[in-house]
């Protein structure tokens, strides 16, 4: 495909992607705070209908009033609203997106030969594998795990292990960025599975049977407000995931997969935070702002932990780098990308004065975070990146 139009469909896929991501995220956020801050209706009237919970809310200068009926109205209403759609935008956009970034450039963008030296075919399908087995293993803990009293406690934690697995494990087998970015699609890919094979599946069944005049199952809302319960602490990991792929610091890190699980468990934990609040402010509880505190800390502990080491001091009596030398270098390294045939970022680096221009990018890319050249692609090495250090450190002379 030609970079240029590859380009447009990249820009116009992740537009999209966001767009509907949007959707789907304040959806479920909203479904998931309203759910939570519903109290007990007031009117006898209500609750003789089958309303368990009602909320009063002001909005855009009017008043609503919501009711929820946890098994069945008893009727079905002409004009019914579904929220699927966004679901399903969501994950096709996002799986078109990761075709044209990650998939059709896998030797590039999925590959790091000094981690797993393979083909672009067998990481593809490893790739897609991912998302699959996720899906699978994920989808069979629910269902035969997360029954009883401490259903939902074990259905957690066998999930969490099997995420931190996936993580150790795609941050061994791809390159930094397409591991944490895999990640986050094997488990959105399950929140979209959740809608798909299960929330609305259990509501068109409920549907059937008010329309059919039969009794409703009630397993239906709960396996549905399970699930749903899961995206909702499954949303801000993804989200993280998605926007890695800009700070090399994350994924290039030598642990790079402790830091995925780590930064996900903050969002998981600060997610948490905010789904109890509306129940607390409801009922007139403390509002548990305990594991947002605690998610706050773990970002702290993530932010110190791979904090890059200081720029190198010169050393005294030491020979000044010459500016020959780092052109020399970010020409054999640099320009395959960043030259007169492929401008990456719309940089060039083939002459001595756009180097010098960009001499803070060059460091703090190449030798701080070590995120260029991508995957190390043009093997450059940990000497040639400490020159560029002391170059930099030196004042950039040209």
């Amino acid at each position: 495909m030609d970079a240029y139009l590859l380009d447009w469909a990249n820009l116009l896929l992740r537009w999209a992607h966001v767009i509907t991501g949007i959707a789907w995220i304040g959806a479920s956020f909203y479904f998931v705070s309203l759910d939570n801050s519903l109290t007990p209706p007031k009117n006898p009237v209500d609750a003789d209908k089958g309303v368990a919970g009602e909320q009063w809310g002001v909005h855009g200068g009017g008043f609503y009033h919501h009711q929820k009926y946890p098994v069945s109205p008893g009727y079905v209403p002409d004009q019914l609203h579904w929220s699927m759609w966004e679901s399903y935008s969501t994950w096709l956009t996002g799986f078109a997106l990761f075709t044209v970034l990650y998939l059709y450039n896998a030797s590039t963008f999925l590959i790091d030969k000094s981690l797993f030296d393979w083909t672009p075919a067998a990481a593809i399908c490893t790739a897609l594998g991912f998302f699959v087995a996720f899906w699978v293993i994920y989808d069979t803990i629910c269902r035969t795990l997360g029954r009883g009293k401490h259903g939902d406690m074990i259905v957690g934690l066998c999930v969490f292990v099997f995420i931190v697995f996936a993580s150790w494990l795609s941050c061994h087998l791809f390159a930094g960025r397409a591991a944490f970015l895999l990640v986050g699609a094997m488990i959105a890919t399950t929140m979209s599975g959740n809608v798909f094979f299960w929330i609305i599946p259990g509501q068109r069944t409920v549907v059937a049977a008010i329309k059919a005049g039969q009794p409703v199952d009630p397993v239906h809302g709960q396996r549905g407000k399970q699930r749903s319960v899961h995206n909702t602490f499954f949303t801000l990991p993804v989200l993280f995931s998605m926007l890695s792929n800009h700070y090399g610091m994350t994924y290039g890190a030598q642990y790079n997969w402790v830091v995925l699980v780590a930064i996900m468990v903050a969002g998981a934990l600060i997610r948490m935070s905010f789904a109890l609040r509306h129940n607390a402010l409801a009922y007139g509880k403390p509002v548990p702002w305990h594991f947002a505190v605690i998610g706050t800390l773990i970002l702290v502990g993530v932010v110190i932990a791979i904090r890059p080491d200081a720029p190198p001091a010169p050393v005294a009596g030491a020979a000044p780098v010459k500016f020959d030398e780092v052109q020399a270098i970010v020409t054999q390294r640099c320009v395959m990308c960043h030259g007169p045939a492929m401008q990456s970022k719309n940089l060039r680096f083939d002459s001595a004065d756009e180097t010098a221009k960009h001499a803070q990018q060059i460091y703090q890319q190449a030798v701080v975070l070590k995120a260029m050249p991508m995957n190390n692609a043009t093997q450059i090495t940990d000497a040639e990146r400490a020159l560029i250090g002391r170059w930099y450190a030196a004042g950039a002379p040209k």
